[in-house]
Parts: C-alpha cells; sequence; structure tokens
C-alpha cells in the first residue's frame, strides 16, 4: 500500500448496486480500476459485504488497500509488511440476535434473517448460493435481514432505536447494526487511523445506506439503477451537493471516476 501522504485521492465505494451490477458483474469497471492502480490512488471497498466476500472481490480485482465491511461494522487492512490490522467499530453479531427477535415480536412481522434463508429463497432474493451465500452468511457486525412491507420501516426504525440499534436499507435487504454505526464513521476512523493529509474523498452509492458515506465525502457520486436513482438522493441531486454518474453500476462508476480524479 503506497505511504498515504502520497495520495492526492481516496476512490471509496460501495460494491453491490454500485461498481457492481445486481448479478455482482464489477467488469466494465475493471479497466478503471487497473487505471486507479497504475496512478497509486486507493480504491477502498465500502460496503455491506462482509470481510470474507470483500477478500474474494480484491483477489479477483488485484487490490491491496484498506477496505469497510458490513455497512462501517468494520475496517480491514495490512501494514506494510503485511500485517492485517482491524478497526472494530461495531457491535457483535452474536449480540444483535436477540435484538432482531425481539423487533420480531414488537413489529408482529417476520424479519428472516440472511443465514436462515434456504437455497431457493437466498437464490431468488440475493442471486447467491454455494460458496458466495456461505462467505455472506459470515457476520461478524451486522444482520441482513428480509426487511417488512415499506410502511412498516419507518415503525421498524423506531422500535431498533428504542432498543439501542439502529437498521439502514441496503438494496434488497435490511441490516441490523449498532447504534452510529455507519459508512460514514468508518471512513473518518480510517482517516484518522491513516491521517492521509493530503488526500481528498470521491464517494461513489447508490442506496440509503450510503448516504453517510456520500455524506462524509469531498465528492459524492450517486450511481443510478437502470430505472434511475433512488429517490432518497433526490435533494442532493436537485440542490447539486451530489453528482449523478451517467450510466448505471460499473459503466456509470467508470466513467465518474475518471472525470472527477483526472478534472
Amino acid at each position: 500500500m503506497p505511504a498515504s501522504s502520497s495520495w492526492s485521492w481516496w476512490v471509496v465505494s460501495d460494491l453491490d448496486g454500485t461498481l457492481m451490477d445486481h448479478r455482482y458483474d464489477w467488469q466494465p469497471a475493471r479497466e478503471t480500476i487497473g487505471w486507479l492502480q497504475d496512478r497509486g490512488i486507493p480504491l477502498i471497498p465500502c460496503t455491506s459485504k462482509t470481510a470474507e466476500e470483500v477478500r474474494r472481490f480484491r483477489a479477483e480485482a488485484g487490490l491491496h488497500d484498506p477496505y469497510i465491511v458490513e455497512n462501517g461494522g468494520a475496517v480491514h487492512g495490512e501494514s506494510m509488511d503485511g500485517q492485517p490490522w482491524t478497526l472494530a467499530l461495531g457491535v457483535p453479531a452474536a449480540d444483535l440476535r436477540p435484538v432482531l427477535l425481539e423487533l420480531e415480536h414488537r413489529l408482529g412481522t417476520s424479519l428472516p434473517v440472511i443465514d436462515g434463508l434456504s437455497g431457493m429463497e437466498a437464490r431468488a432474493l440475493l442471486g447467491l448460493e454455494g460458496e458466495a451465500l456461505r462467505l455472506a452468511c459470515c457476520r461478524s457486525w451486522s444482520l441482513p435481514f428480509v426487511p417488512p412491507p415499506q410502511d412498516e420501516r419507518a415503525r421498524l426504525s423506531e422500535l431498533a432505536q428504542s432498543l439501542g440499534v439502529a437498521v439502514v436499507q441496503g438494496n434488497r435487504m435490511g441490516h441490523l447494526l449498532g447504534a452510529g454505526v455507519s459508512k460514514g464513521r468508518a471512513l473518518r476512523a480510517l482517516q484518522d487511523h491513516l491521517q492521509p493529509h493530503k488526500a481528498k474523498v470521491l464517494a461513489l452509492g447508490d442506496s440509503p445506506n450510503d448516504l453517510p458515506l456520500l455524506n462524509a465525502a469531498d465528492v459524492s457520486v450517486v450511481v443510478p439503477g437502470p430505472a434511475g436513482p433512488h429517490p432518497v438522493f433526490a435533494e442532493a441531486l436537485d440542490s447539486g451537493r451530489f453528482l449523478l454518474a451517467e450510466a448505471p453500476h460499473a459503466a456509470g462508476w467508470a466513467l465518474a471516476v475518471r472525470s472527477v480524479v483526472a478534472a
């Protein structure tokens, strides 16, 4: 990993729905990832995925930069001599399980956890099976669950807050986290850890759980889906506070990264 004082940019990116489409294809971004690496600019995944999932992606993409997992539950990286380090920021998943059961009871609605889904349910909802599903279930700092109907989600968030935890919404799953855990807080923890005084942050995301990350960045890009950007970003896009990528998923990601970093 290059010395942090030499970085002019950090590219901090969500994965699912942003750098990847919903079939987990990121190949349209491969050339731009190499372009960043050639310039010594780190690409820092900031995702709801587990550390195990991100390690697989990093190996495929040839990345060696830090990474933020489970919606900010932890930050991982390696020192210059290859020794791994972790910043633990969240509540252990084992401690969240009884809280989710209590939320189900109070809401009166089932909230199936990712590792409780049948193989057929996981394939239909997440497009995952086999080893990919196993890695997605290796939770340390969060519990993804099937969210309730839209009209019950505000109440769920209120109940979670009353129990001292938080719920955030991703593309397909809700995520139960410790109170105060977010992608934005994890980014700030990483900045404090590495002290990149000369680095500006370009952040990219596509769903509500990316808002804390985009709000913490110097330049923020919303990557749309095929039907357009998520409505949660409407005010920030209308005001010009966030930029909108020109195309969905990896293709839009690549265009936005080059446009901002090369400017």
